[in-house]
């Protein structure tokens, strides 16, 4: 017999693997003897978990002696002085048992982390016992990242992967179809029918009769704060192929794509050289009909002043089927960081949203600036900063007072968020210093009136601390 060492890693070396403060393990315990030392709640929750995996619990409430660990696969204790620990965990270790003391790190072979439970698929989190806090904190990030759905698409695939297995050669095939698998797993719920469909996949690609099929997503990336996305928005970048993302698109938000997914900007910038929409069109097309998962990225929302009709007309001429994923609209993103309601019951009965500008970069000619300009409406005006002037006389000239509040904001949401605060009178002079590097917003309505009393300048910060 060879026995080889395998040194531990000092940085110098390249590994598949850093360093891991523990070895996180999954423990068969169906119809094993697990011991449970303790009448505490924290006993009682431990022999709950233990008993949620099959094991067959023994609690010893009060007092445990040596023979109680006979036979058993794994021992748990909630002792209430050092000297029980030490002698619990003495007692377990003669008895050849793994062994858990209760909140005294010293005396455990193992811990317990915070679980995500989808089973046959469970997620355990373990910050080896530094900061029990913060593995409850990131199950709870995980937690909403994971469709309850799951755990029914786990067992699906338990229950075919003997069938699936023995249609599909190892290698290509099987990584083809457990792809698509889990793109169904992160939607609905699998119908009563889904094993049967699965199982006819399989049957499709190991006789080269399935080609992949592409298919887009116009995702709404939101105004740019990346904990504004929806969770929907997460999955769809997560099994993308292919994202062709807007020039306002964060860095932040391409963070939570898929690793693997190639990343192209399409953005389109008012005076910057940039991808025609056709173009863009014409890239989704090809590269769905190439078996592509496209995501296209569209800051905000993308049915709100995305061109999304134009793609999805085109791609549905295509045959290519496409999904809509909402996002949030810079409109909406603005209220709040204002802490504004668009709708006060005191100001306002509707809101508008209005675009700045027609295909030309110039005032649209189309708008009925007559009903814009009604006192009782809050309007927002999206990529208005190089027409504010004309807007401010448009809605002047059909009635709505000079003095009518108005807010102009700049990157939403984004670490350079910017507000200027004034009157509709003020607004063409103040362009000039907000700047037109950037697409605004320009709200304007008696709705925001309401604020005056309040530095917009720090409302940003003092809505963020009361969260």
């Amino acid at each position: 017999m060879s026995i080889v060492s395998l040194p531990r890693n000092d940085g110098r070396r390249p590994g598949r693997m850093d360093d891991l403060a523990t070895l996180p393990v999954f423990f068969k315990l169906t119809g094993k003897r697990a011991v449970v030392a303790g009448g505490s709640d924290a006993a009682a929750w431990k022999a709950e978990l233990l008993a949620a995996a099959g094991a067959d619990v023994h609690v010893c409430k009060i007092g445990w002696t040596p023979d109680s660990l006979a036979g058993a696969a794994i021992a748990i204790c909630d002792a209430e002085t050092e000297e029980e620990a030490q002698a619990f965990y003495d007692a377990a270790h003669e008895a050849g048992v793994p062994v858990n003391v209760i909140d005294k790190p010293a005396w455990c072979d193992f811990q317990f982390g915070s679980i995500v439970n989808r089973s046959p698929a469970v997620i355990a989190i373990s910050t080896d016992g530094a900061a029990p806090i913060l593995g409850q904190a990131i199950r709870r990030r995980v937690e909403t990242l994971i469709p309850s759905a799951l755990a029914d698409w786990a067992a699906l695939a338990r229950d075919i992967r003997e069938a699936v297995t023995g249609r599909l050669a190892a290698g290509a095939q099987r990584r083809v179809f457990w792809e698509r698998f889990v793109d169904r797993a992160f939607g609905p719920a699998p119908t009563e029918t889904a094993g049967e469909e699965m199982v006819g996949a399989a049957v499709s690609i190991a006789a080269g009769l399935d080609a992949e099929k592409g298919r887009v997503t116009l995702v709404g990336a939101g105004p740019g704060d990346a904990e504004l996305l929806t969770l929907k928005a997460v999955r769809a970048l997560q099994a993308a192929d292919v994202i062709l993302f807007d020039d306002l698109v964060s860095d932040d938000v391409l963070e939570l794509a898929r690793r693997e997914a190639k990343r192209m900007l399409v953005g389109k910038r008012g005076g910057r050289e940039s991808c025609r929409q056709e173009e863009i069109n014409d890239m989704m097309v090809s590269l769905a009909k190439a078996g592509k998962h496209v995501v296209r990225l569209k800051g905000g929302d993308p049915m709100i002043f995305g061109r999304a009709g134009e793609e999805i007309a085109r791609l549905e001429e295509e045959g290519i089927p496409v999904a809509v994923v909402p996002g949030i609209t810079s409109a909406l993103a603005m209220a709040s960081s204002l802490g504004v309601s668009l709708t006060h019951r005191d100001s306002a009965q509707s809101v508008r949203f209005v675009t700045g500008h027609s295909r030309k970069g110039e005032l649209p000619s189309d708008v009925n600036w007559q009903a814009v300009a009604d006192p009782k409406t809050t309007t927002i005006f999206y990529m208005g900063g190089r027409t504010a002037g004309e807007i401010a006389a448009m809605l002047i000239g059909r009635g709505l007072p000079a003095d009518t509040p108005v807010v102009v904001a700049k990157a939403v949401s984004r670490p350079g968020q910017k507000h200027w605060r004034g009157t509709l009178a003020d607004l063409p002079a103040a362009m000039p210093d907000i700047g037109y590097d950037e697409p605004v917003l320009i709200g304007v309505g008696q709705v925001f009136a309401v604020r005056t009393a309040l530095s917009f300048a720090t409302s940003r910060e003092a809505l963020a601390a009361a969260i």
